[in-house]
């Protein structure tokens, strides 16, 4: 069935991820988000830097597609401005992301890796319990 233990390992890591994803509250399944992103943010230097650039852009549409995601799971009814203004930080990140796919640019990759450790942070601030 397996062929090597890179397959074995890929197909475990799969299935365990499915099953955190099946238990997770809309909490943690942001905080799973915000993880998968700034994994694939570091690939996304890597590849601008070995000049891997058919894996660079694969890498920044993933990024992409998991802050649309993450843009698509906010709600505007009840978020109010709060909503409103990550949408904004998610769309701006979504720019910087395609320019700095353009102009090779790390540096731009780092400022859009900032933004979004700040928000994860304050995200899993939200998950501690309060005294």
């Amino acid at each position: 069935m397996y062929h090597n233990t890179k397959d074995y390992s890929d197909h475990y890591q799969a299935s365990d991820l499915a099953v955190q994803v099946a238990s997770a509250n809309p909490h943690q399944l942001v905080l799973m988000l915000f993880d998968g992103l700034l994994d694939e943010l570091e690939r996304t230097k890597s590849h601008i830097v070995a000049r891997r650039f058919e894996h660079k852009a694969a890498s920044v549409n993933k990024c992409i597609d998991i802050l649309n995601a993450l843009t698509s799971a906010l709600d505007f009814d009840k978020g109010g401005d709060v909503a409103a203004n990550l949408s904004r930080l998610y769309d701006y990140c979504v720019y910087r992301l395609y320019h700095s796919s353009h102009a090779l640019s790390v540096e731009q990759v780092d400022e859009v890796t900032l933004i979004l450790r700040q928000l994860q942070q304050g995200w899993q601030q939200m998950g501690l319990p309060h005294d």
